[in-house]
């Protein structure tokens, strides 16, 4: 029997707390008592004795040494030995849900490597290459099976990501095609407690069976990797409303988005949270959000809004960049409200982007955008600052070495190309995260803290604006020049004259 997870958690933290305590003192003398605390809390998180499936990462991956004792016990538990890697980690994930904050998740990952490495001592030449494979996988899951990513990525483009990975080596591609080939024909999945699939009967989700893709109205984008998960939080503080009308200029990883769905349309906006809502009727809190409303959502984690200087065809436009490399258009009302809507979605990504995840897919010869994990930082205001300004120095130094080798003249279309988009990569991010950090250094917690108060000379918008509702532009306009380059550099086909 389950006992309610407040209840059992209650009791648990205490005794992890305690055990915590006295570790400095035990854990020095050589005393086993926090070993036997933490094989009896193993023991009870692996048989589920007052524990809920969803209980088990939280314990797993907190970043303290009682913590990562309970963890080396509970993967005692499991035995790897002869077993292949992705057979491993789907045996691993049947015991639990991974769910929880990034780094907790990526902790418990680490364990996994670690146990299966001490299982397999000879498959693997080391526990960060097992770490490295089994990052790469989680990352392979959800490009080949997320509906928001694009484009998806064939065997020989992992093979070729993977290069020098192993501890400066090549793993064996034999390896490789294989962990691919798994991949492709079963997603990752980690078990549910039993009460959260009523739920999610009783809320409307389809279950995946038969290998259909899960639908919900609780959560926002895509639901196969638990870094890139976007909750929708209810609860979020609101950080600014009002009209706006958007257009879809590009769609994700930078593809153009077809003709026909690039038309206006007017929303009444909320920026909650670190998601923006686009509803259909003005925002009223106790009004529950319908399924269409979550789906015209847009995460702006990682994310950058701009004034959109060359786009010339309505006024107050502004240009958000997101994630995924979306690129939308958003009309205000007036010049004013197009900044204000700028400042307030750019402090809120600085401020509550998560660093981004460890790399587990290189890019030493044919280059692959990292993905950005969605889930809110833990970070204080000033370390979220260290970690932007060395983000910051790491890409300022690769987009430096970057253009100090360009291709060489004879290379064909295709490494050109790569190289652009590499380049087109560095350059934005370097970009986004100067603008980043010179927010956090001018203090934005106290913007963001005045809800809908805006910076000093900004005005508050009081009424619905009245937006110009000009009609599509006809095929015969020539695009913008900002139309063109926030799409993937494109080299020009053989049969093409640059003149």
């Amino acid at each position: 029997m389950v006992l309610d997870s407040s209840a059992a958690m209650g009791s648990n933290e205490l005794q992890e707390k305690d055990a915590t305590g006295a570790l400095g003192h035990d854990l020095s003398n050589g005393s086993s008592r926090n070993l036997e605390a933490a094989r009896r809390l193993a023991k009870r998180l692996y048989h589920l004795d007052r524990f809920k499936r969803s209980d088990v990462a939280k314990h797993l991956g907190k970043n303290n040494e009682f913590s990562k004792l309970v963890a080396e016990e509970y993967l005692k538990f499991f035995d790897f030995t002869g077993m292949t890697l992705d057979y491993s980690l789907r045996s691993f994930f049947k015991a639990f849900s991974l769910i929880g904050e990034t780094q907790e998740r990526e902790r418990v990952l680490i364990h996994f490597s670690s146990r299966y490495y001490q299982c397999n001592p000879n498959t693997i030449s080391s526990q960060d290459g097992v770490h490295c494979l089994t990052c790469a996988m989680m990352l392979l899951n959800t490009d080949l099976h997320g509906h928001n990513i694009g484009k998806k990525m064939t065997c020989q483009e992992f093979i070729a990501n993977l290069q020098g990975m192993n501890d400066g080596k090549d793993f064996p591609k034999g390896l490789l095609k294989a962990l691919y080939n798994s991949i492709k024909n079963e997603k990752l999945e980690w078990a549910v407690d039993e009460e959260e699939k009523k739920k999610s009967h009783s809320d409307g989700t389809d279950e995946k069976d038969n290998g259909s893709q899960t639908k919900t109205v609780s959560r926002i984008g895509n639901s196969n990797n638990p870094f890139l998960d976007i909750p929708h939080d209810p609860n979020a503080a609101v950080y600014k409303t009002g009209f706006l009308a958007r257009k879809s200029h590009a769609d994700m990883d930078g593809k153009k988005t077809p003709r026909g769905k690039r038309g206006w349309k007017t929303f009444y906006a909320v920026l909650k949270g670190t998601v923006l809502y686009l509803q259909k009727d003005e925002y009223k809190p106790e009004k529950a959000l319908s399924e269409e409303d979550l789906k015209n959502a847009v995460s702006v984690h990682h994310a950058l809004a701009s004034k959109a200087t060359d786009y010339e065809k309505k006024p107050n436009v502004l240009k958000l960049k997101t994630a995924d490399w979306r690129v939308l258009l958003f009309q205000a009302q007036s010049q004013e409200e197009m900044q204000t809507w700028i400042n307030k979605i750019n402090c809120v990504a600085a401020v509550f982007s998560a660093p981004p995840f460890p790399a587990a897919i290189g890019s030493q010869k044919k280059f692959s955008r990292p993905l950005l994990p969605a889930t809110t930082t833990k970070l204080s205001q000033d370390e979220q600052l260290k970690s932007h300004e060395a983000k910051l120095k790491q890409i300022s130094t690769e987009l430096a070495e970057h253009r100090s080798y360009p291709p060489d003249k004879k290379l064909k279309g295709k490494e050109v190309d790569d190289y652009k988009l590499k380049d087109h990569y560095l350059e934005f991010e370097k970009n986004r995260y100067e603008i980043y950090v010179g927010l956090l250094k001018e203090g934005v917690k106290e913007l963001l803290s005045g809800g809908e108060n805006d910076a000093p000379g900004l005005k508050k918008s009081h009424s619905s604006p009245s937006l110009n509702q000009e009609s599509p532009v006809s095929a015969k306009v020539k695009r913008n020049v900002s139309e063109r380059k926030d799409y993937r550099p494109e080299t020009p086909s053989i049969k093409q004259k640059v003149t």
